[in-house]
């Protein structure tokens, strides 16, 4: 499953676009497909030349050499929560092929995420625990989802990604405590809880059944991080001798996943809580035509990325509001439409990209 298989995915999809009758833009699936075979070929590569492994570079080679990727030391500069987010666009790719009765295309994704969670724990020298809590809480969401794309393919979870999941869910609970009224450690540092452990933790939790720890999590970050004003989430609190000094900063991605966690769980309140956050998010990091507000450059280049996977989940929940449902999917649909002539230099942006794109498919 090397680069001239991806190769000819772009091949393809070139073909379709430049077919009669094709609207450039209107086929988010076509997009998606070209982002991944852009992420594979110019990212991708075998860790240390290791069969069995995948892991993303950070940015591509300057010569464009396959070789090049694959020669690089394992210890080269990397990032850990890159890498969790390049599983579960890979994981969305498997699920498309799925939607459209591809089985056999499905299992080669399968296959790539299983070879990419490998990699990751090669490059994390042999291990799942990191040094980070969000780092681990987005890695055990990837391999959740590797698990039941893996059910739904070959009716049997995938061995490694329930190692992964398992472990990482063993760790996250011990970042959890009562230290400033609850909420999980942003680090093994224990000395600051934020909202992007907190948000994928939930979520975490609430998809693998554990609905109280899931609630009382969700319920800290409404009641030490939710600002009324803006209807959004901050980002942060630090313990401090005045009690808790909190950071203030709004950024995209932290809104996501609280909103899926709302709608794991479920239930009025949950639901018309997510409603109104689907409205905060529309009010204050939208515009009309030019889509959610891009937060570019290193880890920011994956952020509206994040918060558009799981608006694309909110835009499909037929409990919610037909008119949440509909600004929900218009805020992926024109986010997509502003990225789509884009072609970033880092990994970051490069699967953000591909996650809008994919987002966009679903609607």
């Amino acid at each position: 499953m090397g680069g001239e298989v991806w190769g000819g995915v772009a091949r393809r999809v070139v073909f379709m676009m430049n077919h009669p009758g094709f609207s450039p833009g209107d086929d988010w699936s076509l997009q998606a497909e070209a982002a991944a075979a852009d992420v594979h070929q110019r990212f991708g590569h075998r860790l240390a030349g290791l069969p069995g492994t995948w892991i993303g570079s950070l940015i591509p080679p300057t010569s464009g050499s396959s070789r090049l990727r694959t020669l690089q030391p394992p210890w080269s500069q990397w990032h850990y929560w890159w890498q969790a987010h390049y599983v579960d666009a890979v994981v969305d790719a498997g699920f498309a092929q799925l939607r459209h009765a591809n089985r056999r295309a499905a299992r080669l994704e399968l296959q790539r995420a299983e070879q990419l969670l490998r990699g990751i724990l090669f490059r994390n020298f042999g291990r799942f625990p990191n040094y980070f809590y969000d780092d681990m809480a987005w890695l055990a969401l990837a391999a959740g989802r590797l698990n039941d794309l893996s059910l739904r393919l070959l009716v049997k979870p995938s061995p490694l990604a329930t190692f992964a999941s398992t472990t990482l869910t063993r760790q996250l609970h011990g970042a959890h405590d009562d230290v400033l009224g609850g909420g999980l450690h942003w680090s093994r540092k224990r000395d600051y809880k934020n909202a992007p452990v907190n948000g994928p933790a939930a979520l975490h939790f609430a998809r693998t059944g554990e609905t109280e720890r899931a609630a009382a999590i969700i319920n800290w970050l409404r009641r030490e991080l939710f600002d009324p004003a803006t209807g959004l989430y901050l980002d942060g609190i630090h313990p401090s001798a005045s009690g808790r000094d909190v950071e203030t900063t709004i950024y995209t991605y932290n809104q996501g996943p609280v909103l899926a966690a709302l709608l794991e769980l479920g239930g009025v309140p949950r639901l018309r809580d997510a409603a109104a956050l689907i409205e905060a998010i529309r009010s204050q990091l939208y515009a009309p035509d030019q889509g959610l507000r891009l937060e570019c450059g290193g880890d920011g280049s994956l952020f509206t990325g994040i918060l558009c996977r799981y608006l694309a989940l909110a835009a499909q929940d037929p409990r919610l509001p037909s008119d949440s449902r509909e600004t929900a999917s218009s805020m992926v649909r024109d986010t997509a439409a502003a990225i789509r002539d884009t072609e970033p230099w880092q990994l970051s942006g490069a699967l953000q990209r591909w996650m809008i794109f994919a987002a966009a498919a679903t609607l």
